[in-house]
């Protein structure tokens, strides 16, 4: 672990640690002085926020070191249980998150479920040392998905509109969407709303999410507001007036005793811009024609909004 590295070099002060240590720095003083990178994890691959958590990850880095804040990146931190744990004991010092999912891994009973509530119960509900920084407008939250051909027939506007002609529509979302308390449930009791039938795609709103949406295989889906092929498509998403869904908002969550107030503020930054346009564009820039890995279109963004030259 990155700590016990770290602890070593009080010991043997000649031998430098690269998982602890970057380049020399000047001190107040003159005097040359070594400093301890913030390491910014992000999730395991296989995490289905993985891509774009690495892209926010990667931007995070950039805009640390554009801060003169040494950063490294540490992807594959593992899932939310085990990156929480990571921050806990050293082995990362932040990580970008999302508002809503943070809070019901924090506090599973959590009621949660507008932006400004969720936010200020984080500051109560996480683990030991940990906090968060500000939060973005940026959103990657679960959203009921239509084409605009079945909004039309349907005059569809909001999941209320919805409501009324659920027993005639079938859905595509993850297996999970049954049982999860903002699945079938929770639409059953907020909206009154129960499909003809529930069709299963796990590939997260996806391919095959999209290609069943569109041949009006289901006539509405469970996909992310991040997610390119909404606007790509031109399909609709409808309004969610009951907060059926919780906020969403892309955050940093940190290990207190490891972030100045530099530190803070570079990051504060970037969350003070960073839209859900800007997620979408990145998802495409990283998975459309362009293929760009995640530091190349972390870079760009922080080029485009001019945090770095």
């Amino acid at each position: 672990m990155r700590k016990s590295a770290c602890a070593g070099l009080a010991v043997v002060t000649l031998l430098v640690s690269a998982a602890c240590t970057v380049a020399p720095v000047e001190t107040p003083t003159g005097t040359s002085s070594s400093v301890q990178a913030i390491t910014v994890g992000s999730p395991t691959p296989d995490s289905s926020i993985a891509p774009e958590s690495q892209i926010v990850a990667e931007i995070y880095t950039g805009a640390l070191t554009a801060a003169g804040v040494p950063a490294v990146t540490k992807p594959d931190s593992g899932t939310r249980d085990i990156y929480l744990t990571a921050l806990q004991d050293g082995s990362v010092d932040v990580v970008p998150d999302y508002s809503g999912s943070l809070l019901s891994h924090a506090d599973p009973g959590s009621s949660e479920v507008s932006a400004d509530d969720i936010y200020k119960a984080l500051t109560d509900k996480l683990p030991e040392g940990l906090a968060v920084l500000e939060a973005s407008k940026a959103e990657s939250k679960d959203a009921m998905v239509v084409t605009k051909a079945t909004a039309e027939k349907y005059q569809l506007k909001s999941i209320e509109d919805l409501a009324k002609v659920c027993k005639d529509v079938a859905m595509a979302a993850p297996a999970t969407f049954e049982t999860r308390p903002d699945g079938v449930p929770g639409l059953k009791a907020s909206y009154g709303c129960e499909f003809k039938a529930l069709k299963p795609f796990n590939d997260g709103g996806g391919n095959q999410t999209l290609l069943a949406l569109l041949t009006d295989d289901v006539q509405v889906a469970d996909i992310s507001t991040s997610t390119p092929s909404i606007s790509d498509n031109d399909l609709v998403v409808l309004e969610d007036p009951k907060n059926n869904f919780k906020a969403q908002q892309v955050l940093p969550v940190y290990n207190k005793a490891r972030m100045s107030d530099k530190a803070k503020e570079a990051l504060n930054a970037v969350s003070r811009i960073l839209t859900t346009d800007d997620l979408v564009n990145l998802n495409r820039a990283a998975s459309g024609s362009q293929k760009q890995n995640a530091k190349d279109a972390a870079t760009a963004w922080l080029k485009d909004k001019g945090i770095v030259k």
